[in-house]
């Protein structure tokens, strides 16, 4: 009753020409698309606009400690925040709430109802400004476009890296970069005239690892923080599909490696260990110091009949820059007697290990019951950031941001059919906080765009990759 009291008393104070006062009052909050109420953000994010299905106008009041700084008004339920404005708030409300009070305008309430504020939680923490990732459409067999491309979290600026138009209409795939680093990049492009495209200290070149060294092919990628080693699993994959059940396909290795590239010598560093047919490694990730490997491996079975006894432990292993050797400890982060670990990705402290679970396998995008877990290093025990997944649908690959505060993954819990992305708060304390969808301009572009994300990395800068790129997919080259 004191809540509704508080919002007619609103209604009664307000008022302007073009803010309409709304006739009545109800004690619930409003169903927003996307869902971010009690989420929290980043001091530098870009503007939560978000929609109200079914409305036609639109009023929303954004306040910090009882004092409204901004108002927005819009047709078919869309609230579009003006970004200087949202900044301005930002800034005010850093280690703060923002209250967002709505009122709507029907066909079920035609004079206008206002509702329940909802908070929002503004950390005093900032994230890195561009995020790269893949487009692609969801399918598993072919595609038309495939680009790589950068987005600006402080604004809505999207703009491509690399497409497919320019490698001859091939796959792209598997980026990453160092230690954040905009200014270093590499990844796949698969095809004939393909091979693993590197830029690094300025040169761009192309590598074809199945014609050098081991000759073998080079897939998912971690490239080590000092910049002269890219660690990389080399994986022969299959996929089987279902007659029935919700899975339609399973996608699994029927074999692979980890393999050590040397930047500067231009050589494939191999150990013995990690090339044997008896046990398949994968998904490797350095420790922020470079001091050591983290990877998952399992052992190896007749597929794809015992596919679902495949289940991948955690493993790390010490590594020596200076001599690109690892050493002879192996220790087990997380043994798999139940399910199955991928993407282990370690805090920039060096404290927590987030890893994708899934019943069984290694490529959990399929696997609708995969979600997020966490491990912290120096208790070695397991957090529960339960907050942050989605009981029903898919929660999948992700990273940490440059300062461990935030993290990014994909998942389908939209749709159940196209890989969205979702960032959420990992505070001081160690305590997860509710995600939030990626922010869009127009919030019906989540809704929209018919592809998916894929692969989302944190980087510190834009990416500028030489116009000469595309030469290299030429025959010649």
């Amino acid at each position: 009753m004191l809540s509704l009291l508080i919002l007619l008393s609103i209604i009664l104070l307000s008022g302007c020409s073009s803010w309409k006062t709304p006739e009545s009052a109800i004690d619930s909050r409003p169903l927003i698309f996307p869902d971010y109420a009690e989420v929290s953000i980043p001091k530098n994010i870009a503007p939560l606009n978000f929609i109200v299905e079914g409305a036609d106008r639109i009023q929303a009041s954004f306040s910090h400690e009882g004092v409204e700084l901004i108002r927005v008004k819009g047709n078919d339920g869309i609230v579009q925040i003006p970004l200087n404005k949202w900044r301005e708030l930002l800034g005010q409300a850093a280690g703060g709430n923002i209250d967002v009070q709505v009122s709507v305008w029907s066909k079920e309430y035609p004079r206008g109802v206002a509702m329940l504020p909802f908070p929002i939680y503004v950390a005093d923490d900032d994230i890195d400004e561009w995020l790269a990732y893949r487009l692609i459409e969801p399918g598993y067999r072919s595609w038309r476009q495939v680009g790589l491309y950068q987005r600006s979290l402080t604004s809505f600026e999207e703009m491509p890296i690399v497409t497919n138009a320019q490698s001859n209409e091939t796959c792209l795939n598997c980026h990453h970069f160092p230690s954040y680093s905009s200014k270093s990049m590499m990844f796949h492009a698969r095809g004939s005239e393909g091979g693993t495209i590197l830029y690094h200290n300025g040169k761009l070149s192309k590598i074809k690892f199945n014609e050098i060294g081991p000759k073998k092919n080079t897939t998912y990628p971690a490239w080590h923080p000092e910049g002269r080693y890219i660690a990389f699993s080399s994986n022969t994959t299959r996929q089987s599909f279902y007659l029935h059940g919700k899975k339609p396909i399973e996608v699994y290795d029927y074999a692979s490696d980890l393999l050590l590239y040397d930047t500067e010598q231009g050589r494939v560093l191999t150990d013995p260990r990690f090339m044997t047919d008896e046990v398949l490694e994968s998904f490797p990730s350095w420790s922020p110091d470079g001091r050591n490997l983290y990877y998952v491996a399992a052992d190896a079975r007749k597929l794809p009949d015992e596919v679902e006894d495949m289940h991948y432990h955690i493993l790390r292993v010490p590594f020596d820059p200076a001599a690109g050797s690892f050493g002879e400890q192996i220790d087990t982060v997380f043994k798999a007697e139940e399910g199955s670990a991928s993407h282990p990705r370690v805090s920039a402290d060096g404290r927590y290990l987030l890893y994708t679970w899934a019943e069984y396998g290694t490529f959990p995008v399929w696997h609708p019951e995969a979600d997020l877990r966490m491990i912290d290093l120096q208790a070695m025990q397991p957090v529960d950031i339960s907050l942050w997944n989605d009981p029903d649908e898919t929660d999948s690959y992700h990273s940490w941001s440059s300062d461990g505060r935030w993290a990014v993954w994909g998942s389908r819990r939209q749709d159940g059919r196209y890989t969205h992305l979702y960032i959420a708060h990992f505070d001081a304390e160690g305590a997860p906080h509710k995600p939030f969808l990626l922010p869009q301009e127009d919030p019906r572009y989540n809704i929209w765009r018919l592809k998916s994300y894929n692969v989302p990395e944190f980087i510190d800068g834009k990416v500028e990759l030489p116009d000469e790129a595309a030469e290299l997919f030429n025959p010649q080259k």
